[in-house]
């Protein structure tokens, strides 16, 4: 966590990282049952990596469009 704050700083991590990560907390808290707090914890971040790969692949997409 720290070497994330780090790298990508305050700025990029409200923008991309945050929405991200809300988005993984809801579909986890709604959906996922899986009585397993490492089951349940893994399949959040796994969605919480699917997110942040549209994000920012939605992004990219986006830059070029606009070039």
């Amino acid at each position: 966590m720290f070497t994330l704050i780090r790298m990508l700083g305050w700025r990029e991590i409200a923008v991309r990282q945050v929405p991200a990560f809300m988005a993984a907390l809801l579909i986890a808290e709604t959906f996922y049952t899986l009585h397993s707090f490492l089951l349940e914890t893994g399949a959040f971040l796994a969605t919480w990596f699917v997110f942040d790969a549209a994000i920012t692949l939605a992004g990219r997409a986006a830059d070029r469009v606009r070039q």
